[in-house]
């Protein structure tokens, strides 16, 4: 198994004025795991995910593939001898060929065996062994995604790039597939890179997340942590809705809180040596109803069946929470309210 090592990657368009894509990036995707590069349009991450492909040329920077560099400013290792299998958008199925055709593809100059008893093992684990016969246009969007995948896996590259694989199915589906999707990279032992805009998807699929935005890396590392305690309020709204409260940080006990219109709220260790003004960050979901909590109103709601956010006015500041659907009352009541968990606190200046 192979990683990725992007170093100081940089790639600027010509134009009026020049477009800077990528802007000293670096980007490391461990062996056999799967790295969400995560970002907004326009953010670059396209172009990294085509860069580490081959497609683009660098002006800066190199892309090691396994240990052997494949993209500097002055060598570019083609992207056919790089070891390397894309999922696309659309899938791109050859339409003139049946599922297993499509699969076997990557397998040309095999012998026959070898390429029927590869497709077969792919076709079984992407759960698509019944139907190696049928034309690409007698699947559905999830079944044509998923024919993608078996093919990118079937020359057993050393690298998987998934640009956006799910962009193009309905919510539900999306959510199935990208569930069966993490399986079968984990299954395989794949060393992914997913490219996607949506955060739900990368912290769903992936081990780890990179955070993108104007053509610069801003955090990487496991998804839990890069939601849990971003390095800026950019990165953290990448990753979802934040709740935002001016705080100032004091010496509680054995510990530390930030206090501030939520009261003294505790926050992570490694933000101890903060002292004084700071903007305490929290997630929506981390302000749940609490017998004994802080008073407050209800002033508006949008539903969304399986959750809602709730408007929330306390003490005449009003901050954004989250809660099961279940559990929404009336707009205008009153409720009692307690932050959950820790929070991550940032210098004011950010």
């Amino acid at each position: 198994m192979s990683g990725v090592v992007v170093a100081g990657l940089d790639k600027t368009y010509p134009g009026r004025p020049p477009v800077r894509a990528l802007d000293r990036v670096d980007l490391v995707v461990p062996a056999g795991r799967v790295t969400a590069v995560l970002g907004p349009s326009g953010c670059g991450k396209t172009t990294l995910l085509r860069t580490i492909a081959g497609f683009e040329r660098p002006d800066a920077g190199t892309v090691t593939i396994g240990g052997r560099e494949v993209s500097s400013a002055t060598a570019v290792v083609p992207p056919e001898r790089r070891r390397i299998g894309i999922v696309p958008q659309d899938g791109a199925l050859f339409p003139h060929l049946d599922v297993a055709g499509n699969v076997g593809f990557a397998l040309r100059g095999t012998d026959r065996a070898t390429r029927r008893a590869r497709v077969d093992e792919l076709l079984e684990l992407v759960g698509l062994a019944d139907h190696g016969s049928r034309r690409p246009d007698q699947l559905s969007g999830g079944q044509q995604q998923r024919v993608a995948i078996a093919r990118a896996l079937a020359s057993q590259p050393e690298v998987v790039l998934l640009d956006e694989p799910f962009t193009a199915l309905d919510v539900a589906l999306r959510t199935r597939l990208r569930r069966d999707v993490a399986e079968v990279l984990r299954r395989s032992g794949a060393t992914a890179v997913l490219v996607t805009h949506d955060p739900v998807e990368a912290l769903a699929l992936a081990d780890e997340v990179a955070v993108m935005a104007a053509g610069r890396i801003t955090q990487q590392g496991p998804g839990a942590e890069v939601y849990r305690r971003p390095v800026d309020l950019a990165t953290a709204r990448t990753l979802g809705d934040v709740v935002t409260v001016a705080a100032t940080v004091t010496a509680a006990g054995t510990g530390v809180v930030a206090a501030g219109v939520l009261g003294a709220v505790a926050v992570e260790p490694a933000d101890h040596d903060l002292d004084g003004p700071v903007t305490l960050l929290l997630r929506p979901e981390q302000l749940q109803r609490r017998a004994g909590g802080l008073e407050a109103t209800v002033a508006a709601i949008e539903f969304r069946g399986h959750d809602a956010d709730v408007a929330l006015v306390i003490d005449g500041t009003t901050l954004t929470a989250r809660w099961p659907g279940v559990d929404v009352v009336p707009v205008g009541s009153t409720v009692t309210v307690a932050v959950v968990g820790t929070g991550c606190v940032l210098p004011s200046e950010r």
